[in-house]
């Protein structure tokens, strides 16, 4: 879960190895349904719509917002939210709803911080993590170009299905 074209879709392909296995557009707003991919035969990766900036209507912004709730409310199967989170922006006040939203149904999430390639130096990539550290201290860098992250994020997925 996270903004519009913070890298949701991107998140699903590397995990799972398969560059255009779930749609990604640099137009924010390209995913508008609830996404399934079947994973090994034994769980499912979720992609959900994105809120914030998206150039749609505000009446289907709000019918977004219904269905991922009803999602997250009424599925006794989730056992992991991953909130996606752009280095380069931190949290926004859409982001902090969401992981205090989690936090009161007891829904357990990890961070992940995306777009790290994108960050231009050493320095600016330690001050975007330790922004986003501030609030959650357990986040998981991530690149869709380079890979980074991939293997950590994996064992935070496993550790949570074996729980």
């Amino acid at each position: 879960m996270g903004r519009s074209n913070v890298g949701k879709s991107s998140l699903i392909n590397a995990l799972l190895g398969i560059k255009r296995l779930a749609f990604t557009s640099s137009k924010p707003g390209c995913t508008q349904t609830i996404n399934f991919f079947r994973v090994d035969g034994s769980f499912y990766f979720v992609d959900l719509p994105g809120y914030g900036y998206a150039r749609v209507p505000r009446n289907i912004s709000r019918e977004w917002k219904k269905l991922i709730e009803s999602y997250l409310l009424n599925r006794s199967t989730l056992k992991l939210a991953i909130l996606i989170l752009d280095a380069r922006h931190g949290w926004m006040e859409k982001d902090l709803e969401l992981k205090e939203w989690l936090e009161h149904y007891g829904q357990p999430y990890v961070v992940i911080a995306t777009k790290m390639d994108k960050l231009k130096n050493q320095s600016e990539t330690q001050r975007g993590l330790a922004a986003i550290g501030r609030i959650s201290p357990d986040v998981h860098p991530f690149s869709a170009e380079t890979g980074r992250g991939v293997r950590k994020i994996w064992q935070a997925i496993t550790k949570t299905m074996h729980q």
